[in-house]
């Protein structure tokens, strides 16, 4: 049976409350002893901080691993067909740690979810579900075969699409953001590929104080998503 290893105390602590089964748990004599959670799954088995480390495959285990059934990716055509989507799509974002981050805050913004594509970037790994606090088991998160392509089949009247971009023609602060939305972000360095920037309805930027001029993916997407999310609040309060 294919099995997905977790590590970390939040990632092991969210899968245990998440969507799929934890088969199997491993743990350490003081996170056995501490982490009164771990009751919610398996029974751990108590391994030694060698053995944790060599099934973790890192040293940032924090005491705890598990193994878990596959991740159940969700259906991005579905994610765009509900009422006002918020999508956070990252294109070719290669840094489990960034998108771990990004799954994180599109969580707390209440996004409805994260659209990855298939080839040149991360998927969901031990690594970015540890860097997730565990998000990963709450937020959909879908892969797309061409992210382009699904782009210009999703968006329309109820969805628009706006690539971030250092030179983007309007400023976040600037754009309502209440309606159903896909926000694009690149990979550091070569931001959103121009296929996928045209296919966009058009481009934001964040307004930056003199002498810096870009954010780490993760920053930029935290920045924007929660903007949307203080749009949406403020009009749901106001009858908007």
């Amino acid at each position: 049976m294919t099995r997905d290893l977790v590590y970390g105390r939040n990632a092991v602590r969210e899968a245990l409350r998440g969507r799929r089964a934890v088969l199997e748990v491993w743990a350490g004599e003081r996170a056995a002893a501490t982490f009164d959670w771990l009751e919610e799954g398996p029974r751990p088995r108590t391994k030694r901080e060698r053995e944790l480390t060599e099934a973790a495959g890192s040293p940032d285990h924090q005491g705890v691993v598990a193994w878990c059934e596959p991740y159940p990716y969700a259906d991005a055509w579905e994610l765009a067909r509900v009422d006002r989507p918020l999508l956070c799509c990252l294109d070719q974002v290669t840094d489990p740690r960034n998108l771990g981050a990004v799954i994180r805050s599109a969580a707390g913004a209440g996004a409805t979810g994260v659209v990855l594509p298939a080839h040149g970037a991360v998927a969901i790994t031990p690594a970015v579900s540890r860097a997730s606090a565990g998000a990963v088991e709450h937020l959909a998160v879908a892969v797309v075969p061409n992210l382009a392509r699904y782009l210009g089949e999703v968006k329309g009247d109820r969805l628009w699409a706006y690539a971030a971009a250092v030179d983007g023609e309007t400023s976040v602060w600037d754009l309502d953001l209440t309606d159903g939305t896909a926000l694009v972000f690149g990979a550091e360095g070569g931001g959103v590929r121009p296929l996928v920037r045209r296919t966009c309805d058009g481009t934001i930027s964040i307004p930056l104080a003199a002498g810096v001029e870009s954010l780490n993916v993760s920053v930029a997407a935290a920045l924007v998503l929660f903007e949307a999310r203080r749009q949406r609040v403020l009009s749901s309060s106001t009858g908007g």
